[in-house]
């Protein structure tokens, strides 16, 4: 688990490195999200790519959460953008969403995965995976190149890491709702996702 950051300076680290709120259950315009929008579930994830604790859960809960709930539209997922941790964290954080964004809805969650996937090694090479990463998508490194000094694209992301934060009162990552339900902030296995989807469908 890992407390959440605003990422100022984040991008040029990784330079250096190389009216009323809608319901917490409900999708916002800017965020990405996948499976039935009218499943009677919503479950909203609070994470960020540059954060180990969401990294392992990934890995290890997140392709039988996905089969179960996602892929048979029993569930509405939808991801909002944390950063959190320390330097090294949030610089990938950062440059990692700027670049799934620059990569496009349809390839935004595969680039989040292979960051996902590129922990540890990431942290010591930030720009150099990204970069790779981005032409696994398809892009070309001046294409990445901008992607990652866009400041207004770095305002924007800050902008809805404290929108997030502020409204939902997150502090930690990973951290779970369950049609607006908040799970206790860290890892949780897919049994104890189960148990808080069942007492929220009741």
């Amino acid at each position: 688990m890992r407390s959440v950051k605003i990422a100022v300076a984040a991008l040029m680290a990784l330079a250096l490195a190389a009216c009323g709120q809608p319901k917490a259950y409900q999708a916002l315009p800017d965020d990405m999200e996948m499976g039935a929008k009218d499943a009677k579930i919503t479950v909203v994830e609070y994470a960020s790519v540059g954060c180990p604790v969401c990294a392992k859960w990934q890995a290890e809960v997140w392709p039988a959460f996905k089969a179960k709930y996602v892929d048979t539209g029993k569930a509405h997922y939808v991801f909002r953008e944390m950063l959190v941790g320390g330097t090294e964290e949030v610089t990938v954080a950062a440059g990692g969403f700027l670049l799934a964004r620059c990569a496009g809805k349809d390839k935004y969650f595969a680039v989040n995965d292979a960051i996902f996937a590129a922990q540890p090694g990431i942290f010591y090479s930030p720009r150099e995976t990204l970069s790779d990463i981005a032409k696994s998508v398809g892009m070309s490194q001046d294409q990445f190149e901008k992607c990652v000094s866009d400041e207004a694209q770095m305002t924007a992301l800050n902008t809805r890491v404290q929108n997030n934060a502020k409204a939902h009162d997150i502090n930690a990552t990973p951290t779970f709702e369950i049609n607006g339900r908040k799970m206790e902030p860290g890892y949780h296995t897919l049994a104890e996702i189960d148990a808080a989807i069942q007492n929220a469908g009741k």
